[in-house]
C-alpha cells in the first residue's frame, strides 16, 4: 500500500498554503483517497487469522501484520504527508477528521501488534521446542518454563491481559501438545514394539498430556497465592477437554500392555511344570497375543475426542476378553493352594474361592449374551469354549474337594471325641513342680470341622451326621473350652509366682491340687457329661490353694522387709562437726561410731530374732504344727537362713564400701596433730595409733555378724550356747561364715590400704617442716659458748638474729589446717612451740650480745681509769 502525494507544489508557508482554494481542494481529494486505502488496508489486516493450529501460527500472524502496519505508518510520518495534514488542519478542512481517525486507528492497532509481536516472541523458543522437538520428553520438559512464560506475558502485556488474547493462545498450545503425543503413539505399531519401550512411550504420552494440566495449575495457584495479578479463570474444556480425553486413552493403552505382559510373565516355565501341558500354554500365550489384534485394526483415530463412543466399546471388549482368559489363568495357577476369604476353613474357603471365578466369568458371558453380536462373531464363539471347558473343570474341583472332606472327617472325628479334656506336658529337665504343665486337649481340629460344616452347608452339601451335630454344640464345646482355658491360665499364673522354696514348701498342697486335675487327662473326655462339674471343681481348688500362697506371701514379705531393714543399716555414722571447723580427734570419733554401731545393732538384732515367730506362723498354715522344726519346712527354714546369710554379706559388704569411699574422700571427718617430738615431727595419735583404730573399727563391722545367731539344722530355733571346756562356752553365729567371705577381705584389705596411703601422705606433708631443724637439733648452750668463745662482731649477732626471727615470721604464715582426705591435720601446736624455740634462740643470742657488750664496757673503763 503506498500513498500518493498530490501533483501540486507545497513549498511556502503552512498559513499561507492554506488560504489558496486550489491547495486546499488538491489535498482534500488526496485526504479522501488515503483516508479510502488506510482504512481499506486495516480492515483486510485485521480480517486476517492464524494460518494453522498450532501457537505458531500467531506469532506469524501477528509478525506480519506488524510487517504490514509499519510499513504504513512509516508512510504517514513522512514530511509531505505531515505537512499535508498540517494544512487541512490550518484550513479547517472538512476531510482532516476522519482521516486523523483512521491514523489514530492505525497508530494504535500498529503499537498492538509490535506489543504483542515483542512478548511472543519470548515464547517463540518454547514453542519451536514444543512443535518441532524430536521426542516427548523435550516436549515434557518444555511446559513448565513455557508456562512460566506465559505468566509473564498476563502480568506485563498490555494485550494479553485479557481472556480473549490468552485463552485462544493456550487453546493452541494444548492443541500442538495433543498433536505431537497423537503422532508419537501410533496404534498400528505400538503393539509390535518392545513392551518395554511402548509402555515407556505411553507413559511419556500421558506424563506430556498431564504436566499441561498440572503446570497450568500450579501456575494459577501461584497467582492467587500472590494477590496482586488478576486470577487465571480461564474455560477449562477449551483448555484440556481433549487433552484430559487423550490422557484417558494412554491409561487405557498402558493397562493393555501391563495386561499382555502379566500374561506372558505367568505362561512361563513354573505354570508350565504345574500344568503339565506345554501344549495349552502355547494355546493361551497366541490367545492373548491375540487381544490386541482389534487395537492394529481401528479405522478410527482413539485419540478424536468424537470417536469416544466407538473406543469405549473396543476397550469393554478386551476386558471381558481378558477377564475369561484371567480367571482361567488364577485358576489353573492356584489349584493346589488356593487363596482363602478371611476366616474361611481350607476345603470350604478353595470351593468358595473356585465358584466366585466360575460367577466372574458367567457375568463376563451373560453379558456376551446381552451383544449377540459379539457373542456370534469367532473371537465371541472361542470365549464361550474357554468358559465351558473352565467350568467344567471348576466342577470337578469342587466335587473332589467335597469328597475328601467329607471322608476324612466321618474317619477322624470319632477319634477326636475320645480325647481326653487335658493334656500333661513336661519341660525338660523336671526339676520341680512348676516344669510340670497343663493344657487344654482341644484339638484345633475340632473347630475347623464345625467351621467347614456350616460352611459346606450354605454351599449345599450334605453333611455327615456328627459334624452337624458337633456344629451345633459349637457354643457348648466354646464354653468348655474357654472355662478350661482360663481355670489353667489362673493355676499357671499363680504357681509361675512361686520360687523354688515356695514350690518345695506347698509340695504336698500342690499334690493335692494335681488330685483335682487326674480326671481330667485320665478318664474325662469330650463325651463326657461331667465337663463342667470338673471345670468347678478345680477351679475351686486353684482358688483355696491361691489363699493359702496368699497367706504365706503376707508372712514372707514381712520377713523381707525387716532383712531390707538391716541390709540398709548404717554401720559407720559419723559425728558432726562441734564448732566451725573444728571435728573429734581420732579416739573419740572411733569411739562415736562404735556407740552407734552398737544402737544400731541391738535395734538390727530384734529384727531378726522375730522373723522365726513368722516362721511359725507358716508352719501352722502349711503344717498345722507350731514347733519352729516341722520337717515339712525343713528346706523353707533354708531358704530363709541362707537369705539372712546373703544380707548380712551385703550389709557388711555395702557399709566397708561405703566407708573406703568416706576414707577417699575430700570431706574431713577427724582430726590429729602435728607435734614436735624432738628430734622427729609426728601425727598425735600417732599413725601406728590411728592404723589400729580403722582396723579395730573394721573388725568390729564385721564381728556385728556375732550377734546373729544360728538356727539348728532343719528349725529356726536359735542354737543355744555350746560350752567346749569348763570355762570356754561357743554360740554358733554367722561370723564365721561372712568373714570368711572373699568380697568383705577384699573390702576389709582395700580400706587398711587406703588409710595406710593417707597416712603417709600426712608423714610426706611433716617433713616439709624439717627445714627448720636447726631450731631443735642443735644445742643452744653449746653453741652460745662456742659463739662466746670466738667473740664474734655485732654483725655477726644481728646476721643471727635476724635469721631466726624471720623463721619466727615464716611459721606464723603456714596454714594451720592441712586437709588430707577423711583427716583433718591441725598444725597449730606445731607451730607454736617451732615459734618458742625461734624465740628461745633469739633470747639466748640477747643474753650473750649482752654479756659481751658488758666486758667490753668494763674493759674500756678500766684502760680510760688507767690512761
Amino acid at each position: 500500500v503506498k500513498l500518493e502525494m498530490p501533483a501540486i507544489n507545497l513549498d511556502g508557508e503552512v498559513t499561507v498554503l492554506a488560504t489558496v482554494p486550489e491547495v486546499v481542494e488538491a489535498l482534500e481529494y488526496s485526504a479522501m483517497t488515503w483516508q479510502k486505502l488506510i482504512s481499506t488496508a486495516l480492515a483486510e489486516e485485521l480480517k486476517k487469522v492464524p494460518q494453522g493450529n498450532g501457537p505458531l501460527a500467531e506469532i506469524d500472524l501477528w509478525r506480519e501484520r506488524n510487517y504490514a502496519l509499519s510499513a504504513l505508518t512509516e508512510q504517514t510520518k513522512l514530511p509531505d504527508v505531515q505537512k499535508v495534514l498540517e494544512i487541512l488542519q490550518e484550513a479547517e478542512s472538512d476531510y482532516i477528521g476522519d482521516l486523523q481517525m483512521v491514523l489514530s486507528d492505525l497508530r494504535k492497532h500498529h503499537v498492538e501488534a509490535l506489543d504483542n509481536i515483542m512478548f511472543l516472541s519470548t515464547l517463540e523458543r518454547h514453542l519451536k521446542s514444543l512443535t518441532y522437538g524430536t521426542e516427548l520428553h523435550v516436549v515434557l520438559d518444555t511446559i513448565p518454563s513455557l508456562m512460566r512464560a506465559l505468566r509473564m506475558i498476563w502480568i506485563i502485556s498490555r494485550h494479553y491481559n485479557k481472556d480473549e488474547r490468552m485463552v485462544p493462545l493456550m487453546e493452541r498450545i494444548a492443541w500442538q501438545i495433543a498433536a505431537r503425543v497423537s503422532k508419537a503413539v501410533d496404534l498400528r505399531m505400538l503393539f509390535k514394539e518392545d513392551r518395554a519401550a511402548a509402555k515407556t512411550k505411553i507413559v511419556d504420552a500421558k506424563n506430556t498430556l498431564e504436566e499441561w494440566r498440572k503446570c497450568y495449575f500450579a501456575v494459577r495457584a501461584q497467582i492467587e497465592a500472590s494477590g496482586r495479578e488478576q486470577h487465571w479463570e480461564f474455560d477449562r474444556k477449551r483448555l484440556f477437554e481433549k487433552t484430559d480425553y487423550m490422557t484417558s486413552v494412554c491409561q487405557d493403552l498402558y493397562d493393555i500392555l501391563q495386561v499382555i505382559e502379566e500374561f506372558h510373565n505367568l505362561f512361563g516355565s513354573e505354570l508350565t511344570a504345574i500344568t503339565g501341558d506345554p501344549m495349552r500354554i502355547n494355546d493361551l500365550t497366541r490367545a492373548v497375543n491375540g487381544l490386541v489384534s482389534p487395537m492394529e485394526q481401528l479405522t478410527f483415530d482413539p485419540f478424536n475426542i468424537k470417536s469416544a463412543c466407538d473406543w469405549k466399546s473396543v476397550m469393554e471388549v478386551f476386558k471381558e476378553e481378558v477377564s475369561v482368559e484371567s480367571v482361567k489363568q488364577i485358576f489353573v495357577q492356584n489349584l493346589k493352594d488356593p487363596p482363602l476369604y478371611k476366616n474361611h476353613p481350607p476345603v470350604a474357603g478353595a470351593i468358595y474361592w473356585s465358584r466366585s471365578l466360575f460367577y466372574r466369568i458367567k457375568r463376563t458371558i451373560v453379558r456376551f449374551q446381552e451383544a449377540e453380536e459379539l457373542l456370534a462373531s469367532e473371537r465371541g464363539k472361542e470365549v464361550k469354549q474357554i468358559y465351558l471347558q473352565v467350568a467344567k473343570r471348576m466342577k470337578e474341583y469342587e466335587d473332589e474337594k467335597y469328597s475328601q472332606w467329607r471322608d476324612g472327617t466321618e474317619q477322624i472325628l470319632p477319634t477326636l471325641l475320645k480325647n481326653t479334656l487335658l493334656a500333661v506336658i513336661t519341660a525338660e529337665p523336671v526339676t520341680t513342680k512348676k516344669n510340670v504343665r497343663f493344657m487344654v486337649n482341644f484339638s484345633p481340629m475340632f473347630h475347623e470341622i464345625i467351621i467347614e460344616t456350616k460352611y459346606m452347608e450354605q454351599l449345599g452339601f450334605p453333611v455327615p451326621e456328627k459334624a452337624r451335630y458337633m456344629a451345633l454344640q459349637e457354643d457348648k464345646y466354646r464354653r468348655y473350652t474357654n472355662g478350661l482355658k482360663n481355670m489353667l491360665d489362673h493355676y499357671h499364673k499363680l504357681m509361675g509366682t512361686l520360687n523354688e522354696a515356695e514350690t518345695q514348701l506347698l509340695e504336698d498342697h500342690i499334690q493335692k491340687l494335681w488330685k483335682v486335675f487326674k480326671s481330667g487327662h485320665s478318664r474325662l473326655n469330650w463325651k463326657s457329661v461331667g465337663i463342667a462339674d470338673f471345670i468347678v471343681q478345680c477351679t475351686q481348688a486353684i482358688k483355696k490353694f491361691e489363699s493359702l500362697v496368699r497367706q504365706i506371701r503376707h508372712n514372707s514379705e514381712d520377713i523381707s522387709n525387716k532383712l531390707l531393714s538391716i541390709e540398709s543399716t548404717n554401720l559407720f555414722k559419723f559425728p558432726l562437726p562441734k564448732n566451725g571447723d573444728e571435728l573429734p580427734k581420732a579416739k573419740e570419733f572411733f569411739e562415736y561410731l562404735k556407740r552407734e554401731r552398737a544402737k544400731d545393732v541391738a535395734n538390727m538384732v530384734r529384727k531378726y530374732t522375730a522373723i522365726p515367730q513368722l516362721l511359725i506362723k507358716v508352719e501352722g498354715r502349711v503344717a498345722n504344727t507350731n514347733s519352729g522344726k516341722s520337717p515339712k519346712l525343713a528346706s523353707y527354714y533354708a531358704y530363709w537362713e541362707n537369705r539372712i546369710y546373703q544380707v548380712l554379706t551385703q550389709l557388711i559388704v555395702k557399709n566397708l564400701q561405703a566407708f573406703n569411699a568416706a576414707v577417699l574422700a575430700n570431706v574431713p571427718l577427724f582430726q590429729a596433730e602435728a607435734i614436735l617430738s624432738a628430734p622427729e615431727l609426728i601425727l598425735q595419735p600417732n599413725a601406728s595409733e590411728i592404723d589400729k583404730m580403722t582396723a579395730q573399727c573394721i573388725r568390729d563391722c564385721v564381728e556385728v555378724t556375732k550377734h546373729f545367731v544360728r538356727w539348728m539344722h532343719g528349725t529356726c530355733i536359735e542354737c543355744p550356747p555350746q560350752r567346749v571346756m569348763e570355762d570356754e562356752v561357743i554360740t554358733f553365729s554367722f561370723y564365721n561364715d561372712v568373714s570368711q567371705n572373699p568380697q568383705i577381705i577384699e573390702q576389709a584389705v582395700l580400706v587398711t590400704q587406703n588409710v595406710h596411703k593417707l597416712l603417709a601422705s600426712l608423714s610426706k606433708y611433716l617433713n616439709q617442716w624439717k627445714r627448720y631443724h636447726l631450731l631443735w637439733k642443735l644445742d643452744k648452750d653449746a653453741v652460745m659458748e662456742k659463739l662466746a668463745a670466738e667473740k664474734p662482731a655485732c654483725v655477726t649477732f644481728d646476721e643471727e638474729l635476724q635469721f631466726y626471727i624471720k623463721v619466727a615470721q615464716e611459721v606464723t604464715q603456714q596454714p594451720l589446717i592441712k586437709d588430707e582426705q577423711c583427716v583433718r591435720l591441725q598444725l597449730a601446736p606445731l607451730a607454736c612451740t617451732l615459734q618458742e624455740n625461734a624465740r628461745g634462740w633469739v633470747t639466748a643470742l640477747g643474753k650473750l650480745l649482752n654479756q659481751s657488750a658488758r666486758e667490753e664496757l668494763f674493759r674500756l673503763q678500766e684502760e680510760i681509769q688507767v690512761g
